[in-house]
């Protein structure tokens, strides 16, 4: 089973746009499960991803067999957890990169997968830290003119998402061949 776990940004929560728009592309997969977190409590990135890590504990899903998705801090958050180890595949909207405060600036990323979505006009997030980290790891990177909620591109982003998560589900398809076969 492929599992999402997508998560909001700062100022926003588990109801946006954004964030039911993915949940609703995961849901049409077969075999797969979205886990929406909530963060609206916990203003702190570092509160937030232990919150997450401990989510991940608790529901007992193994990282490498899991999709972390999110936009602004929630790109960070799902940037971060696989920092700390291999994951299936990171789908990062306006990743919140480069930013003085946050206690990792440009995660390492270890993810089978990768996608970051990035528009021009972002004032939130700089354009350039992402494109030079993104560069720097040679992720997959899509820049789009549009802003840092990427609402004008939601239909690209959905699309991209979509096949971002046919591309993981047969990643993880082959591992299982593969492990059956030993």
């Amino acid at each position: 089973m492929l599992t999402v776990y997508l998560s909001h940004g700062l100022e926003s929560g588990p109801g946006a746009l954004k964030m039911q728009a993915l949940k609703g592309i995961a849901e049409k997969l077969d075999d797969c499960e979205a886990v929406v977190m909530d963060y609206r409590d916990q203003p702190d990135p570092q509160q937030r991803l232990q919150h997450l890590l401990a989510t991940l504990e608790t529901r007992g899903d193994d990282p490498e067999g899991c999709v972390f998705a999110g936009s602004s801090l929630g790109g960070w958050l799902s940037a971060a957890v696989s920092s700390q180890q291999p994951v299936l595949g990171c789908f990062l909207l306006a990743p919140a990169i480069g930013l003085p405060h946050y206690p990792e600036t440009a995660p390492t990323l270890q993810a089978s997968c990768t996608h970051v979505i990035h528009g021009w006009q972002d004032d939130v997030i700089p354009p350039r830290p992402v494109i030079d980290w993104a560069e720097h790891q040679q992720l997959s990177l899509r820049m789009l003119d549009d802003d840092h909620r990427l609402h004008e591109s939601l239909d690209t982003l959905l699309s991209d998402f979509d096949a971002f998560l046919m591309r993981c589900s047969a990643v993880l398809h082959a591992r299982s061949i593969a492990c059956s076969r030993r």
